[in-house]
């Protein structure tokens, strides 16, 4: 009844995926066939090898010749579906690039539809209305602290110059008073008789009273 009317449920179209398995699938199986030839060659010039010339040996010959044959065949048509493999492959990957690049272009014009939207709600004059309110105030603030900072009881017709030099000539009275030392404060140096070189009792000329000191020499004075 199914073939005849048709079924009722839609099968299901196979994707490049699917597709690309299915092949490499294919490839598979083809090279485990290649792989079995080989063995087979393999053995067939080995007895080859072995052989003497002969009807024999011709029918080896025949049997390799069909299987090299046959291997031949099923190189081709792996290559023909690792080729096939391959295109999908690159389609994939173009359908992928293509898809991510639709996506970047829907991403950006919902951003340009949202700035716009941001944007109609921005007004310049009010901004430059706000600007210069702030600017306003600040000069403001600049006034009141230079008010807060004024100084008090001074004369008006000071001059700077004066100023000046009444300054220096303050640290130049400053520096002498630190140099000058108070008499009270001064360590008086006592001028104190110095002691013989030499020993007095080996001064012959010299008398010397019952305390040890020099007397003087008695002569006659003068008027």
């Amino acid at each position: 009844m199914n073939r005849l009317f048709g079924s009722g449920k839609k099968i299901p179209k196979p994707t490049l995926n699917d597709a690309i398995s299915n092949t490499d699938v294919r490839v598979d199986a083809v090279e485990v066939k290649v792989k079995k030839l080989d063995a087979e060659l393999t053995r067939y010039r080995d007895q080859l090898k072995k052989m003497r010339d002969g009807p024999a040996k011709k029918t080896v010959q025949q049997k390799a010749l069909r299987v090299l044959k046959q291997k031949k065949l099923y190189e081709a048509q792996r290559d023909n579906l690792q080729q096939q493999s391959f295109n999908m492959e690159q389609a994939q990957m173009t359908t992928e690039n293509l898809r991510n690049v639709m996506a970047t272009v829907d991403a950006m014009q919902t951003a340009n539809k949202e700035m716009k939207k941001q944007y109609k709600n921005v007004n310049l004059d009010k901004i430059d209305q706000l600007q210069d309110e702030m600017e306003d105030l600040m000069e403001q603030a600049n006034e009141v602290q230079e008010t807060l900072g004024r100084s008090y009881n001074l004369p008006d017709d000071i001059d700077e110059d004066d100023l000046e030099a009444e300054l220096d000539a303050l640290g130049d009275e400053l520096e002498f008073e630190d140099e000058e030392v108070p008499s009270y404060l001064q360590e008086d140096e006592l001028d104190l008789p110095k002691t013989a070189e030499t020993d007095p009792k080996l001064q012959n000329d010299v008398k010397l009273d019952e305390f040890g000191l020099p007397v003087a020499a008695e002569g006659p004075m003068k008027a």
